[in-house]
């Protein structure tokens, strides 16, 4: 949820809220997305973008998701 809430760019609290996360659930998330670089933070405008990789990511899930649930549904 926190890169579909960064997507196009996003603060922190709009980002915690959209994502119902606490602050400190926030922030090491954020740790990791950037670390991982699925996030970047602009400092200019002071918020978070989701990166050409972490739209990728989203689109990967989405799809192995719809897999999954035409696998239930087959069952």
């Amino acid at each position: 949820m926190i890169l579909e809430a960064a997507n196009g760019g996003a603060t922190k609290t709009r980002i915690m809220y959209k994502a119902f996360l606490s602050y400190a659930q926030l922030r090491e998330y954020l740790s990791v997305l950037i670390e991982n670089s699925l996030l970047e933070y602009l400092e200019g405008t002071q918020t978070y973008k989701t990166t050409t990789k972490g739209l990728n990511f989203l689109k990967m899930h989405s799809e192995i998701g719809e897999l999954l649930q035409t696998t239930v549904r087959e069952r």
